[in-house]
C-alpha cells in the first residue's frame, strides 16, 4: 500500500523498494514499537502529503523533527499549534516581518506554507523523544538525497532555501542555472546574526517565482 495519495506516491515508489528503505522500515517498526519517537508514524511524510511534487515551489531544508512533546508534526521548522514557538522559528518569523512587514503569528504550525507548495523537508525524518539525532544514519539521508535529486532533475524551477551548511551541503549539487538556490546562516539564535537577518529570502523567493510565471507564495499565516 503506498504511503502517499498524491503524485509522490510514483516519484518515490522505485527508492522505497530498495534495500536500504526496506531495512530502514524495519528499523522504524522496532522503534516505534519500543521507544516513544517523533512525529506520530502517521505524521512522518506530513510534508509530502501537504505539498505534492509536481507543485513543489520552495524547498526548506531542516535537520531532523524537533525531539520534545508535542512539538514535531512532520514538516520541518513547523510545530503543533499549541506548542510554544521555538527559537530557531521565532527568527524566521522575526526575518519574514523585517523582508515583508508581515507581523509574527501567534503558533508556529507552518501547514499553511506547505498547502501553497512549500515543501518543508527534514533531512532525517523521525527521532527518538528527547534524543536529538538519534535516528540518524538510519538511511533517511539516502531517501532525503534523493527526493532533493528528484526535485532538481524536474523541468518546473523551485525555490531551495538552504539556511546553514547542512543544508548547504545536502542541497550541493542543486542546478542553480535552472533553480533558485538561496543560502544563509542558519536562523538558530546562535547563528542568526552571522547572516540570516537581513538575507531578505521569502521577498528573493516570490521575485523568482513570479519571474517564472508562477503564483508567489503568501507567507502571512493567519492567528
Amino acid at each position: 500500500m503506498n504511503v502517499f495519495e498524491n503524485d509522490w506516491a510514483d516519484v518515490l515508489k522505485e527508492e522505497m523498494e530498495k534495500p536500504y528503505y526496506l531495512a530502514l522500515r524495519e528499523k522504524l517498526k522496532s522503534e516505534y514499537n519500543s521507544e516513544k519517537i517523533f512525529p506520530d508514524m502517521y505524521d512522518i511524510f506530513a510534508a509530502f502529503h501537504h505539498t505534492s511534487f509536481e507543485n513543489t515551489k520552495v524547498v526548506i531544508i531542516g535537520q531532523d523533527p524537533y525531539h520534545g512533546e508535542g512539538q514535531a508534526h512532520g514538516l520541518s521548522f513547523s510545530v503543533r499549534k499549541e506548542a510554544a514557538i521555538p527559537p530557531s522559528l521565532r527568527n524566521i518569523y522575526k526575518e519574514l516581518e523585517d523582508d515583508l512587514g508581515i507581523h509574527t503569528p501567534a503558533h508556529g504550525d507552518l501547514s499553511y506554507w506547505a498547502s501553497q507548495g512549500v515543501l518543508l523537508l527534514n533531512n532525517v525524518l523521525t527521532v527518538r523523544a528527547h534524543q536529538a539525532h538519534s535516528h540518524r544514519n538510519l538511511g533517511w539521508e539516502r531517501f532525503t538525497d534523493h527526493v532533493i535529486d528528484v526535485l532538481n532533475k524536474r523541468e518546473r524551477p523551485a525555490v531551495f532555501m538552504l539556511w546553514g551548511k547542512p543544508a548547504q551541503k545536502k542541497a550541493a549539487s542543486v542546478d542553480a542555472a535552472k533553480h533558485c538556490v538561496i543560502e544563509s546562516a542558519h536562523p538558530s539564535p546562535l547563528a542568526a546574526y552571522k547572516g540570516f537577518f537581513g538575507s531578505r529570502p521569502f521577498s528573493k523567493a516570490n521575485r523568482f517565482l513570479k519571474s517564472k510565471g508562477e503564483d508567489p507564495i503568501d507567507w502571512e499565516i493567519k492567528d
